[in-house]
């Protein structure tokens, strides 16, 4: 093809590109993205609401638009309609699906607040509690995927610590697909003295391993031969360290995976959200082949037993 005139050519390369437009934010307001967390936090009176923020042309997702839309009115939030690179901006090139959602930020409540009676217990006397503790989980995406996994297998609480966790972020939402706009989550500043409370109030602390030979003089167990008959707090280490020293002591027995094959050298566990479904999945009762769900009264997954 013919060459540009080199006037041409320096007007081409000279033309500015199109900036996003710039929207202002609320003070102390922070942008939820995606389907699943922007339709929750709607639904939810758990946020103050803002902004609605839908793409322009959604095309196929139009029926989804319009839903938005009524939601949106029946909550007096103001529905701004913009382009994709405005959403993109919104949300720092996030995944959102077309939706964003400016509202307050969720936080953690307080343990004392945990301590009230479980809704829904009474229903279930013979049922044993089960509750999640997160010692020093700092990856949004893995915090996401752990608080998925406890609400949709029927964990009763999540206790993180406060120190060097992550916080209730979008991104956190987006992990869970939206189960953070449900599920309450607690956290504590001395996770120790937490669990030492429990033991004393006759809950059983468990742990969390690798391998047996990560553990400290404590019993491990496969979580596949795991029994308890009295409430349980199962507690899961930071994806780099997995649990402290001083937080295995702490437990009665720790928890292994045992793996289906012989390990590649650098491949030592699941990650620590896919533990949580196998451990909790366990609470259940009902083992299952890795990679298959199955919905009979309870749920569970992943296992990976040989």
């Amino acid at each position: 093809p013919p060459a540009l005139p080199v006037g041409d050519f320096l007007k081409a390369r000279k033309r500015p590109e199109r900036k996003p437009l710039s929207i202002e934010r609320t003070k102390g307001s922070e942008i939820l993205f995606g389907i699943a967390p922007c339709s929750l936090a709607l639904s939810e009176s758990r946020r103050d609401l803002f902004r609605l923020f839908l793409k322009q042309s959604s095309g196929s997702q139009r029926l989804v638009m319009s839903e938005f839309v009524l939601q949106a009115m029946a909550r007096g939030v103001p529905v701004h309609h913009v382009k994709r690179r405005e959403l993109d901006a919104l949300c720092r090139g996030q995944v959102h699906q077309g939706v964003c959602l400016e509202a307050t930020p969720l936080h953690f409540k307080s343990l004392e607040e945990a301590e009230k009676p479980d809704v829904g217990h009474e229903e279930s006397p013979n049922r044993q509690l089960v509750w999640l503790a997160l010692e020093q989980i700092q990856d949004p995406m893995n915090l996401g995927a752990l608080l998925r996994s406890a609400y949709f297998l029927g964990v009763d609480r999540v206790v993180t610590s406060q120190r060097n966790s992550c916080p209730l972020t979008p991104t956190v939402s987006k992990a869970s697909s939206g189960a953070m706009e449900v599920f309450d989550v607690y956290s504590t500043d001395d996770l120790r003295s937490f669990l030492k409370a429990k033991t004393v109030e006759g809950w059983e602390v468990v742990g969390t391993v690798s391998s047996p030979e990560d553990a400290e003089n404590i019993p491990v167990i496969s979580c596949l031969e795991f029994r308890w008959n009295k409430p349980i707090i199962i507690v899961i280490g930071s994806e780099g360290d997995g649990l402290s020293l001083e937080t295995q002591l702490l437990c009665h027995r720790m928890l292994a995976i045992p793996p289906g094959r012989v390990l590649h050298p650098g491949i030592e566990s699941l990650n620590v959200s896919v533990a949580t479904g196998k451990n909790s999945s366990e609470h259940k009762g009902i083992v299952v082949q890795i990679f298959q769900f199955l919905h009979d009264e309870v749920v569970s997954l992943f296992h990976v037993a040989a």
